[in-house]
């Protein structure tokens, strides 16, 4: 602040001893600590009243909701992942191919960025993937 430094205000006070004197100092170090007791209670109140009547107050605790720490990208993910396992998978259409466990046929594919993948449901109907017909047999 200011470019003040604790040598500059060791300094600053030095050189007020020396001017003001010994007899003096006590004196104006009392009015000194009146002065920045009555700014702080001054600041104090003048804080609160523009709380009061524009609602800084309401906007502070809003903020603290959108406080970055809370989001922990661990648990986050772990979330998520525990959200898509325990998904279930959504009853085959009519029509639709089954395995031979009356479960939807389909695969789950990686989807999106390596910097942000996603596993999303194909249909065995609808897997645009070319099938290898050597798979087949």
């Amino acid at each position: 602040m200011f470019g003040l430094t604790i040598e500059k205000l060791f300094l600053v006070a030095l050189l007020a001893a020396v001017i003001i004197g010994p007899r003096r100092l006590p004196e104006y170090a009392r009015r000194l600590g009146g002065l920045i007791r009555r700014l702080t209670v001054l600041a104090g109140d003048a804080t609160r009243r523009v709380e009061q009547e524009t609602g800084v107050a309401a906007i502070r605790q809003d903020w603290t909701a959108l406080d970055p720490r809370q989001y922990d990208p661990r648990r986050i993910i772990r979330e998520a992942w525990a959200a898509a396992e325990t998904a279930e998978v959504a009853a085959p259409r009519p029509g639709a191919s089954v395995d031979d466990a009356g479960a939807p046929a389909g695969t789950w594919v990686i989807a999106g960025s390596s910097g942000h993948p996603r596993r999303v449901w194909v249909p065995a109907e609808t897997d645009p993937r070319p099938v290898d017909a050597d798979l087949l047999g």
